[in-house]
């Protein structure tokens, strides 16, 4: 059930999640960060980077394992995707928004102990070093926000017990988005390479402009609906259904002043 919006929450914060080739490609990261930097009001940066850590493990020797798109997560992987995330990625950003006068911060879930998380238990497959996460903190990231500065949030959770722990993009997203919906007024675009959710993925502009769930559902059926999208989908409706007022899914040519061109998610 949806929660009750409270209309003394008039402060607006947008978390956008970027990832994909936008993160990997430099021409689209600019454009990216350019259209994010115009956003107005309050606003936070989540980023994937999953191809990046690919190569650089490919470079140090290290093989990667991929489950129905899933990493594993050992321990040198982990070692890799905190470097990758938290340093190389994340620090990219936010040179790229500070070079846009756009104050920038980067964090994982462990700093400020934004996000913590538990490695996921086994059960059919052991995906290691893998988070679910169990609580958001959100008291110190509203005073970044108060002062104007923007959190850049990488994909890395800790266990408060000196762990750190690969977590999914868009999860983070949607569970910061939801934290943050108890005192703003908050809206979340996943942003990526596509226009939106595609009816028919041979058609760029093919684009669903309202998805409900029971279409969603639907759409996931009959295969139109498939591999990354999916997550981005159920961490979205799980959003719009605890709190936070608007759930959009487009690229970065429609972020900024008009959004609306994206798919727009509904109950």
């Amino acid at each position: 059930m949806k929660k009750e919006s409270n209309p003394y929450k008039m402060e607006r914060v947008t978390v956008v999640k970027v990832g994909g080739k936008v993160v990997e490609t430099p021409e689209l990261l600019q454009k990216l960060l350019f259209n994010f930097s115009r956003i107005s009001g309050n606003k936070v940066l989540v980023h994937g980077g999953g191809r990046s850590a690919t190569a650089i493990a490919k470079q140090l020797g290290i093989e990667t394992q991929m489950v129905n798109g899933r990493r594993i997560t050992d321990e040198n992987m982990l070692d890799v995707v905190t470097m990758v995330y938290g340093g190389l990625v994340n620090k990219k950003i936010v040179a790229g928004l500070q070079a846009l006068n756009s104050n920038a911060v980067g964090l994982t879930g462990a700093d400020m102990d934004l996000i913590r998380a538990v490695k996921r238990p086994v059960k059919d497959i052991d995906y290691g070093f893998v988070g679910d996460i169990r609580d958001v903190s959100t008291r110190e990231l509203e005073l970044v926000l108060d002062q104007g500065v923007v959190p850049v949030v990488a994909p890395l959770t800790h266990d408060g017990k000196g762990q750190m722990l690969n977590t999914n993009a868009d999860t983070i997203a949607a569970e910061l988005a939801i934290a943050l919906s108890r005192k703003y007024r908050v809206q979340l675009i996943y942003c990526f390479e596509k226009k939106g959710v595609l009816f028919n993925p041979d058609d760029e502009d093919a684009v669903i402009r309202e998805l409900d769930y029971t279409s969603y559902e639907s759409y996931q059926k009959s295969g139109v609906i498939v591999d990354g999208m999916i997550p981005k989908l159920d961490t979205g409706f799980s959003a719009i259904r605890n709190g936070v007022e608007m759930v959009y899914i487009t690229n970065s040519d429609e972020l900024g002043s008009n959004v609306g061109h994206g798919t727009k998610l509904i109950i």
